[in-house]
């Protein structure tokens, strides 16, 4: 079977992507917070630990828009 990719299809992946993105993106600001605020980080030590979660991030953002596309091009969806 084949994807339907039609703009309606397509506004709905971009939404559900944009939602995850959003959620996922609170989640982890909210750990980076609480463990910089633990254990008193501050300036470069802070910064060292935005680029540790850096590529998690990016991870997960990226998963959450593939899922969010493929889901909503599925035919069995439709």
């Amino acid at each position: 079977m084949q994807r339907i990719k039609t703009v309606k299809t397509l506004t709905r992946a971009v939404s559900a992507a944009l939602f995850l993105s959003v959620q996922a993106l609170i989640c982890i600001g909210t750990l980076y917070w609480a463990i910089a605020e633990t254990l008193g980080m501050a300036g470069t030590a802070a910064l060292v630990l935005a680029a540790i979660f850096a590529l998690p991030s990016a991870y997960v953002l990226f998963i959450a828009v593939r899922m969010a596309y493929e889901a909503e091009t599925d035919p069995a969806n439709q």
